[in-house]
C-alpha cells in the first residue's frame, strides 16, 4: 500500500500546490472587508467599491476553479490507487481465503473502497489545508497580539476536542465494526441455507439469534453516536462563543483605539477560516478512522499474496505423484489431521481414496492440488512442489472436483472454460469427455443459458456433472475427484465410470474419493485412510480382500447385534 501511495505522489503534490492558491485566497473576503470599513465608507469613493468588488469576485473566481481542479486531482489519487490495488488485493483475498483454518477477508475490496472514497471526498481537504492555519493564526497576530492569543487557544482546543473524540469513540466504533460483519455473515449464511430454514421451521430461532447480534451492533452504534455526538456538539457550541468572543474582544479595542472596525471584523473572518481545517476533521473524523483502519488492513492482507505467482514457468507434466512424509495441521490448532503421509503414483496411475469419516481424505485432495500448504514433507507433481508451482501455470495441468460444487454466475459454456475466453470446440470437448454433452444439450439453448449464481438454475445432479466438465477443460494431467457421485443418479454415475475409464485409457493420473465401491472398479491402487494416517495402500484386489474383513470386525465390534445380523442375512 505504501508502493501504490508512492505511484500518486504526483496528485498530492498537486494538490498541496492548488492549497496554496485556494487558502491564499480564502484571505479575499477578509482583505475586501478590512478595506470597506477602513477605505470606502471613510472615503465615500464608489470607484474603489466597484474595482474592491470586481477583484473580489474575480479571486472567488480562482478559488472556484482552484478547488475543482484539487477535488479532480484527488479523485484522480483515489481511482489510481484502487486502480493498483484492486487486482492484487483481490488477489490476496482469494489466497488467504484457500488457506485452512478460520480467515475473515471478505471486507478486502470493501476497503480498497473506503480508501478511495477517502481520498476522492471532502474529508483529505482538511489535510491539506491544515498546514496554512499556523499561517492564519500569524496573520491575526499582526493584527493584535490579544486577538492572536484568543485564536491560539482557540485552535488548541479544538485540536484537543478532536483528539478527545478519537480516543472515546475508538472502542465502541471497532466493536459496532466487528458485530456488524458478523452479523451480516451469519444472515449471508442464513440466505444460503434459506431451503433447510424454511423446511425445519428454524425461521424464529435464526431471526432471534440474528436480533441478539444486531443489539450489540445497535448497542456499540447508539454508544459511539452519544460520544461523538456530545464532543461534535460542544466542538459547534466552543467554535461559536469563540468567534463571539473574538468580535467582543476586537470592539473592545475598537473602543480603545487600538485597532480599526475592519481589523476587528477581517480578524474574525481569518479566524473562522484558522479553524475551518480543524472544525472539518473533526466532523470528518469517522471517516477518517475507518480509512485509516481500511489501510492498515491491506497493508496486513497484501502480503499473503502466494509469492509463487512470479516463479519461474515449468514445462507440462506427465502427472508422477510423489507425497513425501506430509504432515498437515489446521493454523492455531493443534490436531494434526494428515500424519507423516507417503506414497507415490506413475502417469497413469488411478487411485481410490477411501475411509471413515473425518479421516482427512478431503484435505489430502486438497494438498495434492496444492490449495493447502503441508506443515511439513512435500506433494510433488513430476518432482516440483505442487504448493509452490505457479497457480496460473499449474491450473491448466488439474482437474479438481471438490465435495461441494459452486458454479459461478454466467453460462455453462463459460463455467466450463473456467470463466476464461475458449472456443466452443474446447468446451464441447471437455463436456464430451464428462460425459455431459447431451445433458447439457437438453437444457434451453444448450452452452449459453445463464445459470445464476451458484448455479442455481441447476439441479443438485446436474451442477456436478457441469463441475467435472471444467475439471477436465483442457488436457489435465492429474484429475482429483472428492466424492464425484454424491449427488449423481444412476445414468451420471454411470457417466462417471465411463469417464474415470476413458481417463484411464488416455494415462491421466486420477484419484477419487468415494464411499460407494461401484466407482472404484477400475482404479489401480486404492488407499485406506484413518484418523491421518495410512491403513492399508496397494493394488486394488489386495486391498479390498484385506479392507472388507476388517470392515466387518470393526462393526461386530462397534454393535455385536447388528453385526450378526448383518451375517445371519449373509448366510441366508
Amino acid at each position: 500500500m505504501d508502493k501504490f501511495l508512492r505511484k500518486c505522489r504526483r496528485y498530492f503534490a498537486y494538490a498541496f500546490f492548488f492549497s496554496l492558491f485556494i487558502n491564499l485566497l480564502m484571505l479575499t473576503l477578509p482583505i475586501y472587508m478590512l478595506q470597506i470599513f477602513d477605505r470606502v465608507i471613510t472615503s465615500r469613493s464608489e470607484e474603489t467599491l466597484v474595482m474592491l468588488t470586481i477583484a473580489a469576485v474575480a479571486a472567488f473566481f480562482l478559488h472556484m476553479v482552484f478547488e475543482m481542479l484539487r477535488s479532480r486531482l484527488l479523485l484522480g489519487a483515489g481511482l489510481a490507487v484502487d486502480g493498483l490495488a484492486g487486482r492484487p488485493v483481490l488477489n490476496s483475498v482469494l489466497a488467504a481465503s484457500m488457506k485452512a483454518g478460520p480467515h475473515n477477508v471478505e471486507a478486502g475490496l470493501r476497503d480498497v473502497a473506503i480508501v478511495r472514497a477517502f481520498l476522492a471526498g471532502n474529508g483529505i481537504n482538511a489535510l491539506f489545508d491544515s498546514p496554512w492555519v499556523p499561517i492564519f493564526i500569524a496573520v491575526i497576530f499582526m493584527f493584535h497580539p490579544l486577538l492572536g492569543i484568543l485564536a491560539v487557544i482557540g485552535a488548541v482546543t479544538l485540536f484537543t476536542l478532536a483528539v478527545v473524540n478519537e480516543k472515546v469513540t475508538r472502542e465502541p466504533q471497532e466493536r459496532m465494526s466487528k458485530e456488524a460483519s458478523r452479523a451480516s455473515r451469519y444472515i449471508d449464511a442464513g440466505l444460503r441455507n434459506a431451503e433447510v430454514v424454511g423446511a425445519l421451521g428454524m425461521r424464529g430461532n435464526l431471526t432471534r439469534r440474528w436480533q441478539r447480534m444486531n443489539d450489540r451492533v445497535i448497542d456499540a452504534q447508539v454508544t459511539v453516536n452519544r460520544r461523538a455526538g456530545a464532543i461534535g456538539g460542544m466542538t459547534r457550541f466552543f467554535r461559536l462563543s469563540l468567534q463571539i468572543l473574538m468580535l467582543a474582544v476586537g470592539a473592545t479595542l475598537v473602543i480603545q483605539q487600538h485597532v480599526s472596525p475592519g481589523i476587528m471584523i477581517a480578524g474574525t473572518l481569518i479566524l473562522s477560516r484558522a479553524l475551518a481545517p480543524i472544525d472539518a476533521a473533526v466532523h470528518s473524523w469517522k471517516s477518517f478512522i475507518d480509512a485509516r483502519d481500511s489501510y492498515r488492513r491491506l497493508k496486513a492482507l497484501l502480503p499473503t499474496v502466494d509469492e509463487a505467482e512470479s516463479g519461474t514457468e515449468l514445462p507440462q507434466p506427465k502427472g508422477r505423484v510423489e507425497v513425501e512424509r506430509v504432515t498437515f495441521s489446521i493454523p492455531r490448532t493443534d490436531r494434526l489431521i494428515i500424519k507423516g503421509v507417503s506414497f507415490q503414483l506413475e502417469p497413469g496411475e488411478a487411485l481410490g481414496l477411501i475411509g471413515p469419516s473425518a479421516a482427512g481424505k478431503s484435505t489430502l485432495a486438497r494438498l495434492l492440488v496444492g490449495i493447502w500448504r503441508p506443515n511439513a514433507g512435500a506433494v510433488r507433481l513430476d518432482g516440483a512442489d505442487v504448493s509452490t508451482w505457479p497457480r496460473e501455470s499449474l491450473g491448466p495441468h488439474l482437474g479438481y472436483l471438490p465435495q461441494d460444487v459452486e458454479l459461478f454466475a454466467g453460462t455453462v459454456g463459460e463455467n466450463i472454460a473456467r470463466l476464461g475466453e475458449a472456443d466452443s470446440e474446447a468446451i464441447i470437448r471437455a463436456a464430451r469427455r464428462a460425459h455431459a454433452h447431451g445433458l447439457i444439450t437438453r437444457l434451453p439453448k444448450a452452452y449459453d443459458p445463464e445459470i445464476g449464481e451458484a448455479g442455481a438454475v441447476l439441479s443438485a445432479g446436474q451442477r456436478p456433472r457441469v463441475a467435472l466438465a471444467r475439471a477436465l477443460f483442457g488436457d489435465p494431467r492429474l484429475v482429483v475427484l472428492d466424492e464425484p457421485n454424491a449427488n449423481l443418479d444412476s445414468e451420471g454415475e454411470e457417466a462417471l465410470i465411463k469417464t474415470l475409464r476413458e481417463l484411464h485409457g488416455e494415462g491421466v493420473t486420477v484419484v477419487v474419493i468415494s464411499h460407494r465401491p461401484t466407482i472404484l472398479g477400475d482404479m489401480d491402487k486404492l488407499l485406506v485412510l484413518r484418523d491421518g494416517l495410512i491403513e492399508m495402500f496397494g493394488p486394488r484386489d489386495e486391498v479390498m480382500e484385506r479392507f472388507m474383513p476388517r470392515q466387518a470386525l470393526r462393526r461386530r465390534r462397534q454393535n455385536p447385534a447388528v453385526a450378526m445380523g448383518g451375517e445371519r442375512r449373509n448366510r441366508l
